[in-house]
Parts: C-alpha cells; sequence; structure tokens
C-alpha cells in the first residue's frame, strides 16, 4: 500500500506533517479531514523519493568533462564553489517575486526559474528546494538547508511572509532591499575604479623608471663628467633608486640562484605583513580594532560610517515591516551589520528592547550614531511608524554616500595628477640637471680657449 506525506492545518491553525498509508491521494484527504486537519498539501512518497533517486542517479552518471545532449557538465573545485553572486541574487529573488505575485503557485515557479537559471550552483540548489518543498516542507525551511545561498535575513524574511499569508510582498521587498544594496556597492567600486586604475598604473610605471632606467644614467653620468661630482639632487634621486632596485627587485648577479629577476626583501616583507593581518583580523580584539579604524580614518571613515548606518536602518526596517518580531530582527541585524562596533551597538540594543526600555538610550551610547539618526528612531518609535522612519533614514544615507563617493573621487583626481606630475617632473628634473652641468663646462672651456687665442 502507498504512502502519503502530508502538511495540514489543525482546528487551531497549527501546522503538523505525516505519513499516511492509503490507496490513493483522495482517501488520505479524506481520512485527514475525519481527524479533524485541514490539508494543505498530500504527495505520494514514492514519488518524491524517486525524483530524488532520480537526481542523484544522474549526477553519479556524469563523469567529470563528459557533456550530455544539451547541457554541460559542471566540474566543482573545492573553495571555489557553493555560493552565488549577490546580482544573481538579486535577479533570481526578483523573478520569484513576480511570478509568486502573478498568482503562479510557488513550486510551479521556482521550476519556470530552474529551467531558465545559467548559474549551475543556484540551478542545482532551486532543484533541491524544489523537491524539498514538495517533500512538505515549507518554503523557508527547504531555503534553510541552504545557509551559504540564502543568509539569515532572506530565510527570516521568507518566513514571516509565510506566517502572514504575504509572501509576495516579503519577497518584492526582498528583491527591492537587495537591489539598494547592489546599486549602493556598484556606485561606491565604480567611483573607485578610476583612480584604484590610474594609482596602479602609476606604480608600474614609476617601478620601472626607478628600477631599470634610472640607475642606467648612473653609470652614463659618471662616463661624461670624468669623475666629478653629480649634482645634490641627481644624487639623492639615484640613490632612491637603487635602493628600491636593491629592496624590491633583485637582477643579475644579486638575484639568487642566477636568476635574471628575483623579488627582493620588501616584497616578502609586504607578503608577510598581508599574511599576519588576515591573521589578525580572525581575531575577535584584532577584528574589532580594525573596524574601529574604519569608521575613524580620515577621509574615508565618513563615508564607511553612513554605509553602516544606512545598511543597519534599511536590514532593520525591512525586516520590521515584513513581520519579523523586534527582537528577532535585532538579532538578524547584528549578524548581518558586516562590523563589530554597529554589531555591539545592536546587542546593546536588543537588551535594551528585552528589558522593555527603548532603542534610543543604547543607539546614542554607542557614539556612533549621530544624533539625527537618534531623534528620527525616537520619533518613529513614539509615533508606531519605526519602520517607514527606518527606511527615510537608510534613504537619506544612501543619497549622502553616493553624494560623498563623488565629492571625494572628483577631488582624488586633480590630487593624483599633480602628485605623479611632481614625481616625474623631479626624476626628468634630476636626469638633466648633470646634463645642464655638462654643457656649461663645455661652455665654458670653450670661452677659456677663446681667451688664449
Amino acid at each position: 500500500m502507498p504512502k502519503f506525506n502530508y502538511v495540514a492545518m489543525d482546528s487551531r491553525g497549527k501546522e503538523t506533517k505525516g505519513t499516511l498509508e492509503v490507496t490513493s491521494q483522495n482517501e488520505a484527504v479524506s481520512r485527514l479531514k475525519e481527524m479533524g486537519f485541514f490539508p494543505t498539501k498530500v504527495v505520494e512518497a514514492e514519488k518524491v523519493k524517486e525524483k530524488s533517486a532520480k537526481k542523484g542517479k544522474d549526477k553519479a552518471a556524469a563523469a567529470p568533462g563528459e557533456k550530455k545532449k544539451g547541457k554541460n557538465i559542471n566540474i566543482k573545485i573545492p573553495f571555489l564553489g557553493g555560493k552565488v553572486k549577490p546580482k544573481i541574487m538579486c535577479a533570481f529573488t526578483r523573478q520569484l517575486a513576480t511570478l509568486v505575485d502573478a498568482g503562479l503557485p510557488l513550486l510551479r515557479g521556482m521550476r519556470v526559474l530552474e529551467k531558465q537559471e545559467r548559474n549551475p550552483t543556484l540551478k542545482e540548489v532551486i532543484g533541491e528546494i524544489s523537491i524539498a518543498i514538495e517533500g512538505g516542507s515549507t518554503f523557508s525551511e527547504a531555503l534553510a538547508q541552504h545557509p551559504k545561498i540564502f543568509n539569515r535575513l532572506y530565510i527570516n524574511m521568507v518566513k514571516a511572509g509565510e506566517l502572514g499569508g504575504v509572501l509576495e510582498v516579503v519577497l518584492n521587498r526582498l528583491a527591492e532591499f537587495m537591489e539598494k544594496a547592489e546599486k549602493i556597492k556598484g556606485k561606491v567600486k565604480a567611483a573607485m575604479f578610476y583612480p584604484v586604475a590610474v594609482l596602479i598604473v602609476a606604480t608600474i610605471i614609476l617601478g620601472v623608471l626607478m628600477v631599470f632606467v634610472v640607475p642606467r644614467f648612473q653609470m652614463i653620468f659618471a662616463d661624461m663628467l670624468e669623475g666629478k661630482p653629480l649634482p645634490s639632487f641627481t644624487r639623492l634621486v639615484l640613490s632612491i633608486a637603487n635602493m628600491i632596485k636593491s629592496k624590491t627587485i633583485l637582477i643579475g648577479d644579486d638575484a639568487p640562484w642566477h636568476l635574471p629577476v628575483f623579488p627582493g626583501p620588501v616584497i616578502f616583507y609586504v607578503i608577510g605583513f598581508v599574511i599576519a593581518m588576515k591573521f589578525l583580523l580572525k581575531t575577535k580584539k584584532g577584528r574589532w580594532l580594525w573596524d574601529k579604524f574604519k569608521l575613524n580614518m580620515p577621509v574615508l571613515g565618513p563615508v564607511i560610517t553612513k554605509v553602516a548606518i544606512a545598511r543597519f536602518t534599511r536590514t532593520l526596517g525591512t525586516l520590521v515591516s515584513s513581520g519579523v518580531p523586534i527582537l528577532q530582527a535585532l538579532t538578524i541585524v547584528k549578524e548581518t551589520s558586516g562590523n563589530v562596533i554597529v554589531s555591539e551597538a545592536v546587542a546593546r540594543v536588543h537588551e535594551s528592547v528585552k528589558e522593555g526600555e527603548t532603542i534610543t538610550a543604547p543607539l546614542d551610547a554607542s557614539n556612533v550614531f549621530p544624533p539625527m539618526v537618534i531623534s528620527m528612531v525616537d520619533v518613529g518609535e513614539q509615533t508606531g511608524a519605526l519602520p517607514e522612519m527606518l527606511m527615510k533614514i537608510a534613504d537619506t544615507y544612501e543619497d549622502e554616500v553616493d553624494n560623498a563617493v563623488s565629492a571625494m573621487t572628483s577631488l582624488l583626481e586633480p590630487i593624483m595628477i599633480v602628485f605623479l606630475a611632481v614625481i616625474v617632473g623631479s626624476i626628468v628634473i634630476a636626469l638633466f640637471l648633470p646634463l645642464i652641468t655638462l654643457i656649461s663646462q663645455l661652455g665654458g672651456d670653450e670661452n677659456s680657449r677663446g681667451g688664449e687665442d
């Protein structure tokens, strides 16, 4: 006799799951109604097992490097797979929200997205989620099985939407939240791309000049001036070039194992410093010090602080407006804040709310949030419009971040141009000074010869 997995609600609205051994699906539904349950999902257990087994066989049959008809076999490399880019997650969430909002059943919508998804990792995950839903799991429970793809914020918002019967609304809010987060991140990256690219290219060019070009002029000048001293500024530039050459790149006979070029000690020091910083940032104290420095560093500090405030208010506002309880929302915000200092402030807010106090007092004591934010949160708390006020704060600070980044990049460009002009100009002047000295000496010799004649 076949078995059927079911999901049903009792008279109090509590969800229950189980298995019935009956002859047909209709009999399973009738039996559940006789038991006083209201069935929401009844699926034959064997069908779910067959689908899972079929998928497992397909994976086992696919040898590495083979290609099925119309499909590419994906080879998973350790440490490189298992995650999906935020941009792809934004598109998936928006598409799912559109399908559910249009009245398409969730499972059917997931199957549609699985067929059209190009990212192999997400495609596989969507398939596994669909099988879990068919097996009787809720959408949030299926998502929770893939923590690398769906974070706690995503799962809890979906769970709140399921409990409130407004899944399509929550998915739309999630999509908007992710799109705005990606938008602000994209603006910062786009604004910083040009200055960073110019700085990297300029560093490479100056490195080549100081390591390979300038030191060769020392021998030329020694032959031309026949032992006479070089100008002091030229000696300074040549000594800097020789120091850079000896400390960063070893060439020719100085390089070990007779290699033409070999990294110097400074490069190994830099590599060691980077490794030490990575280990330090994994410690609790090191992470705290680094996050504190980021918030207080000159020029970039105010921008990073505004980004942290926008992220905090946007996340908390989205969760609360989606129906997530305030204490649970604060716990999620603490884990997704991205900054230890902000996380500690949110933890204090959580304890304050847990004891029945207001949000504003611990926010004020953290010294992270400016008075305007605290005042607006206070007004939102008193008027009962906290989610809307948090969203307004997030919009305001995202605009301020956009303006600050634009102003910073517009200021960086002329500063970089002037700095590079001074460096390159100094090198050129240093190389021309011996030539000017030589020309003046030749002119003096000709005049003295003319006087003798």
